[in-house]
């Protein structure tokens, strides 16, 4: 049959940022087909908290990514489903996998401070960190179940099942309940990373009558659409359907880093950072995590804001046009005129740990301009990704490569920064759309479209450092690492004005 005639399968890949949620349609080849877009908003209700509505946002989302793609594309053709999402996260339904709650986000959540110190007494900070490869955080999972336990008991009774964002998505799909190894791998301290499997006597203690989630790898096939929610989303039923992961696993698989000593940067509302491992390596700020691939290991870091604070500088400034704001930021100059900015307006999580960190600024003058302050707020979060960085290196993996993507990568002036601070080479692919584009490749290795090793990325441009900054930057660098501790003290007074405290 003439190769126009053949019917061309599509793979549907769909990710849940906590920008934006996008979907993808790809062939086999990865060449992409359409996309679809919608943005949203975090709900902070309270100092600490950042929640979802995990029905009415993203299920909703969902419905409507699919609904925008089907308008313009025949479903029929879609052989095969993958999700990823913003995690790792807690959503606890009922039976039904109705939701009892609002979800509980990933790392920018800071509410479960008390159960850390809890768990940390129980099992101990040591046999946490041996099992687990990281040490308890507002990352991990485990303390808001048992925050829900503690502060919200009837909602906690209530719940049969617990779920991920991308796990709850793909309920929603399937009716399965599933998490894969990756996600499980960050809902400390539940999941034991040696023998990547549930740790049933903490997994008792801390879920308690709610049931663990039966374990899965990303590009297993667990389940296939059922007849509602194909009713609602309009993928067939009966399509094939992979167990996905976290966005920023879905991110670095869609940008080939899969290799040893590969490590990925995502430009997003939060900066992330994922290493793949030769062998297991360790360090109390970093995590040690399950990959995406059966067996896989990888190092990671995050950030509590990037993306996201230069968007709240834009608000401030009358929601001036990004590209302005760019423009002047660049017209100020390495350094910002003598501007320094410790970005940790959500606390932060690497390199520092630390929930109670605040956002700082020093040496303002009134010749600074919002330029000053978008470079400095960018300069920043490179000084803090440098701090992390050197963290990786000296856990003993050492970078090889470092693939940059996410949407921030769009523009120049961010990531030439990265490069001049850190003084390194970034690659950059050429298809950038994210986390549901690795979504897509995963749902066409899962139903045995193309091989396992199949690697889809095709690069685009390279950033070199720039030379004549790096004196200066080393310099300003050292002054940002003093920073934080001379402060810290000071942060964590006035975090606890802000929850209320004397």
């Amino acid at each position: 049959m003439p190769r126009s005639q053949r019917r061309i399968h599509m793979f549907l890949g769909i990710d849940l940022g906590t920008g934006s949620s996008k979907a993808v349609l790809t062939n086999s080849d990865g060449a992409i087909l359409d996309t679809a877009t919608i943005t949203h908003q975090v709900s902070l209700p309270r100092p600490g908290w950042a929640e979802f509505d995990a029905e009415n946002t993203w299920w909703a989302e969902v419905i409507g990514l699919c609904g925008e793609l089907f308008a313009r594309n025949d479903p029929t053709r879609v052989a095969g489903v993958s999700i990823s999402g913003m995690g790792p996260c807690l959503v606890v339904t009922d039976a039904a996998y109705t939701p009892l709650r609002p979800a509980i986000l990933y790392g920018i959540d800071t509410r479960a401070e008390q159960q850390i110190e809890d768990l940390n007494r129980e099992f101990g900070e040591d046999a946490i960190y041996s099992t687990g490869g990281k040490v308890l955080s507002s990352q991990a999972v485990g303390p808001k179940l048992r925050w829900l336990a503690d502060q919200e008991p009837e909602v906690f009774a209530a719940a049969r099942h617990w779920f991920s964002c991308s796990s709850f998505l793909t309920a929603k799909l399937t009716g399965e309940y599933i998490l894969d190894h990756h996600t499980a791998s960050q809902c400390d301290p539940l999941y034991d990373v040696h023998r990547q499997d549930w740790i049933p006597e903490r997994a008792d203690a801390i879920a308690g009558h709610i049931p663990m989630p039966a374990l899965a790898w990303s590009t297993d096939i667990v389940g296939t659409v059922t007849d509602s929610a194909s009713a609602l989303t309009g993928i067939p039923a009966g399509t094939p359907v992979c167990a996905g992961t976290v966005d920023a696993w879905a991110e670095g698989f869609s940008a080939g880093v899969r290799i040893p000593g590969d490590l990925m940067l995502m430009y997003g509302s939060t900066m992330f950072f994922v290493q793949v491992l030769a062998d297991f390596h360790a360090h109390r700020q970093l995590w040690t995590t399950a990959g995406v691939e059966q067996g896989t290991l990888t190092l990671a870091g995050g950030m509590s804001t990037s993306g996201s604070l230069i968007t709240w500088l834009a608000h401030l400034f009358g929601d001036a046009p990004m590209e302005t704001l760019m423009a002047e930021a660049l017209d100020a100059g390495p350094g910002a005129d003598g501007l320094l900015v410790l970005p940790y307006f959500a606390g932060e999580r690497s390199p520092i740990l630390d929930p109670d960190a605040r956002g700082t600024i020093i040496g303002l003058t009134l010749r600074h301009g919002r330029g000053h302050l978008v470079r400095a707020a960018l300069e920043g979060i490179c000084f803090g990704l440098r701090q992390s960085l050197e963290l990786f290196e000296s856990s003993g993996q050492p970078i090889q490569r470092i693939l940059a993507v996410g949407g921030g990568t769009q523009g120049t002036l961010w990531t030439q920064l990265v490069s001049d601070i850190l003084g390194r080479t970034q690659i950059i692919p050429e298809q950038t759309i994210g986390a549901s584009y690795g979504d897509a490749l995963m749902a066409a290795i899962a139903t045995g479209a193309v091989p396992p090793e199949t690697d889809w990325t095709c690069m685009a441009r390279v950033v070199e450092p720039d030379p004549a900054s790096a004196q200066q930057y080393d310099f300003l660098y050292e002054k940002y690492c003093q920073l934080y501790p001379a402060t810290a003290g000071h942060m964590h007074a006035l975090a606890k004005i802000q929850r209320g405290g004397a």
